[in-house]
């Protein structure tokens, strides 16, 4: 899917690309619902684990409350700013040999979210959208051992 506005796609941040990029990026919906799944649970965290049904979104918890496995990768921290701390991602190491060469950006949509993701009883849910990186983006995720 192209990146684009009417998306939900925030263009700045996928257009500025830092080296290595950005291996998950998040839209200004999933950041505004983050603050307010962390306003009402805490500190938040992520885990897409690839599967089926419930496995085949990103699935938040409170921090701490998902056992992240030695399978497990961390990918980024997400929706930090100067006053909040960030959120981690996490995704099985199975899922990421078929997603290292994608950034993840995570949208937000109509719907109802994953039956143990906070987002459920939102009236919205949690989305991954994916972009393949260039060869350049590539080429500097190796030499900084990301992939």
């Amino acid at each position: 899917m192209a990146l684009t506005e009417s998306a939900g796609v925030d263009r700045t941040a996928a257009a500025e690309i830092a080296y290595p990029p950005q291996q998950v990026i998040t839209t200004p919906a999933a950041v505004a619902l983050m603050e307010k799944l962390r306003a009402k649970h805490g500190p938040l965290m992520f885990h897409q684990s690839g599967g089926c049904c419930d496995g085949s979104s990103p699935m938040c918890y409170p921090l701490g409350e998902f056992v992240v496995g030695d399978s497990d990768v961390l990918l980024a921290t997400i929706g930090s700013d100067s006053s909040v701390g960030g959120a981690p991602f996490y995704m099985s190491a199975s899922q990421f040999e078929y997603w290292k060469h994608t950034q993840l950006i995570l949208d937000v949509v109509p719907g109802r979210g994953g039956m143990f993701s906070l987002e459920n009883g939102e009236g919205v849910r949690f989305l991954i959208r994916s972009r393949v990186f260039t060869d350049a983006e590539i080429a500097a995720l190796r030499a900084a051992g990301r992939i």
